[in-house]
């Protein structure tokens, strides 16, 4: 049996943090970092596969990392891109799906569009599914799931007395995708960071100080195999 079937996991959502830390700890640019963290993100994706993973949802650019600088940015977007002409055959030969979640519209035209032709190359894989949450804040989401039922709601296709969580959640970006089981935050942080914030609501948290970059195949399985501990009450007993 596959691990992730093993511990009762169908979803893990990464907050990937630390690869500015992880350079500058080593006297590098932050890019520097970034691109040690982009190649962290293959081997996670193919662990995530070895342990029988449904889907890895990872935090890959908020919508508050827009106020970085311009050569940061700039650099993020490139890496993206870099990021899917190196990775795009090992991605398909795997059978993986590539998904994207967040305001695509609002990322640059080069990054967008080889985004979107990486999702559209990777549709019919079933070997599992990798979720990039690009230009994405989970407040911004519920915003955009709002505007989305007053939009059905005007035209007569949502009765307003009708809603309720389960048509809220079928207006999120990806919302046939399971909640995460687990969600994992790199570098020690306590905090959520506007991540999924409506499908975090019961999900397990499992936090380490390993700096994203340091965070490799034995801690990715340790964090999984801690799941199999926890009881979840869902506001139970």
């Amino acid at each position: 049996m596959a691990l992730a079937a093993d511990c009762g996991i169908r979803h893990v959502a990464i907050i990937m943090d630390g690869n500015g830390r992880w350079a500058k700890s080593r006297g590098l640019d932050r890019t520097e970092g970034h691109r040690e963290g982009a190649e962290n993100v293959k081997r996670i994706i193919e662990a995530s596969r070895d342990f029988g993973l449904e889907c890895l949802t990872l935090y890959a650019f908020s919508t508050e990392n827009w106020k970085r600088s311009k050569e940061e940015v700039e650099a993020l977007m490139e890496l993206l891109c870099l990021f899917i002409d190196i990775n795009l055959d090992d991605i398909n030969r795997n059978g993986v799906r590539l998904r994207a979640i967040g305001r695509l519209e609002g990322l640059p035209e080069k990054a967008r569009e080889k985004l979107l032709s990486a999702m559209r190359s990777t549709a019919n894989n079933n070997r599992g599914t990798v979720v990039l949450a690009l230009n994405y804040g989970g407040r911004a989401e519920i915003v955009d799931a709002v505007k989305a039922i007053s939009r059905d709601v005007a035209s007569g296709k949502l009765d307003p007395e009708s809603i309720d969580e389960k048509s809220i959640a079928s207006h999120l970006y990806a919302s046939d995708i399971p909640d995460p089981d687990l969600m994992i935050r790199t570098s020690g942080e306590l905090r959520l960071s506007n991540f999924l914030l409506w499908q975090l609501s019961y999900s397990e948290i499992y936090v380490t100080d390993a700096l994203w970059p340091d965070f490799g195949r034995e801690q990715f399985k340790q964090a999984l195999e801690s799941f199999k501990g926890r009881k979840r009450r869902f506001g139970g007993v």
